[in-house]
């Protein structure tokens, strides 16, 4: 009878998540129709600069940087970008954004959590079957280890937070896409948090900009209401509105915290609990994470001149809802990358090692960016602008962030070109070109995209 009961209950689970708002068919549907009616900006960019944060805020454990978001260049895309730097034991404060956005975790190992709204508790732990409050067993959604290489997805309005459980600091940078259909509100930048009080500071109080700080979101409601909704008695309510904190977003943690962590749980607790293959289409079992570092997922490989490797949406289904991809790009000394152009996406590259050169040119031609870019800093290149990338004596890394959740790219050198794909009376004709001079440009480079340095 037990057993009857439980199919019965994972059935009707089943039908509520299969018809709630939050199967992963219907918002990826809901989105692509919005898409249309996303907000068009004025991009008549005469310069681009490689940006660093212009905008800091200093918490106990940690620090929040935030680029301009009023610089045209962020404007133009409609996009905010965040470096988060927390401490060993130190924990980023639950929060959540009014945009979607994709963080990729450039160093240091830590801990995610993620509440998905209407989904069950994954996890379970602490005593069974106590009556105490205090000795209950702790029930939690999601949370799973991240690392360097990682790039985790959030939808708008949805609660995260992370905890730095290594030795090292956990550096992310993370960027947020205003102008997504998600976003109902407009193009300031703004984070929610459910505690603390983010506007303080270990120095004391230090106001930060309006996009990163302010109080919690309990902080202006009535004690007495509080109090009624949680059941809870007015110090706890004190503490909820966190009025006199000043640790700031990031909080430094003085014992370890306790709770069940990573994949391998959570394939034990799907298992013990059999959960049906119908919450595979839900965000309450979506993978949030993917690292784009692995060896298998590289895309474009060449010997001496580095790798290429793409996220999109067919690798990291949630992707196709935040309507966001990622590109992972290493070249090796004096290695170059094929000019090409966006074909339905922003680009916004963040440096994570080494230094370089690239130009950007617009329609006319004219370079709007031509210059050096290193380790920290943030270059916008918008949708169809032109771009060349070439690595220095130290080669150059980099993770791009799109908005398109399968952006293309559209080179012009290589055996994919669009220079390649003309005919070669078309060159002849369009350049002034001799037969073989025309033959010599479409055929002189074999590479893909990843061109290695000339040994002449």
């Amino acid at each position: 009878m037990a057993s009857n009961n439980i199919t019965l209950l994972t059935l009707s689970l089943c039908l509520v998540v299969l018809y709630s708002p939050f199967s992963l068919a219907q918002l990826t549907e809901q989105h692509s129709k919005l898409r249309g009616q996303q907000w068009q900006h004025e991009c008549n960019i005469e310069q681009l600069s490689a940006a660093e944060p212009t905008r800091r805020l200093r918490a106990e454990a940690g620090v929040v940087e935030v680029w301009e978001p009023n610089e045209e260049q962020f404007r133009c895309t409609g996009v905010a970008a965040v470096r988060h730097v927390i401490e060993p034991k130190g924990l980023l404060l639950p929060s959540f954004t009014n945009a979607p956005y994709v963080t990729y975790v450039v160093q240091g190992r830590g801990v995610q959590g993620v509440i998905v709204p209407g989904c069950p508790e994954t996890f379970e732990s602490g005593q069974v079957g106590s009556r105490r409050q205090e000795d209950q067993q702790d029930q939690h959604q999601r949370v799973f280890r991240v690392r360097d290489g990682d790039v985790i997805g959030s939808p708008a309005g949805m609660v995260q937070w992370t905890y730095n459980d290594g030795d090292t600091p956990l550096v992310s940078v993370t960027l947020l896409d205003l102008s997504n259909p998600h976003n109902q509100l407009d193009l300031n930048f703004r984070s929610f948090y459910l505690a603390g009080n983010p506007q303080e500071s270990r120095e004391g109080k230090q106001r930060g900009p309006r996009e990163i700080a302010g109080k919690n979101i309990f902080s202006g409601f009535d004690d007495e209401l509080l109090s009624d909704i949680f059941k809870v008695d007015a110090e706890t309510i004190n503490s909820l509105k966190g009025e006199n904190d000043q640790r700031g977003s990031i909080i430094r943690v003085e014992h370890d915290l306790e709770f069940l962590t990573p994949e391998t749980e959570e394939m034990e607790l799907r298992k013990m609990r059999k959960i049906p293959n119908c919450f595979e289409e839900t965000f309450c079992s979506l993978r949030f994470k993917h690292n784009i570092d692995e060896p298998s997922d590289v895309d474009v490989f060449t010997r001496l001149g580095g790798r290429i490797t793409t996220l999109n949406g067919n690798k990291f289904p949630l992707l196709q809802h935040l309507q966001l991809s990622a590109e992972r790009g290493v070249l090796n000394e004096n290695a170059m990358m094929t000019p090409h152009w966006n074909i339905n996406a922003h680009s916004i590259m963040y440096v994570t090692r080494g230094t370089g050169r690239i130009q950007v040119a617009r329609e006319n031609g004219r370079l709007v960016f031509d210059g050096r870019v290193q380790e920290g800093q943030l270059l916008v290149i918008p949708q169809d602008f032109v771009v060349v990338k070439k690595a220095e004596q130290d080669g150059l890394e980099w993770v791009s962030f799109k908005t398109n959740d399968n952006a293309m790219i559209s080179p012009l050198a290589g055996r994919i070109s669009a220079i390649r794909g003309m005919p070669r009376d078309v060159i002849m004709l369009s350049y002034g070109l001799s037969k073989e001079d025309a033959m010599r440009l479409k055929y002189g480079r074999e590479e893909l995209s990843v061109f290695p340095p000339n040994m002449d």
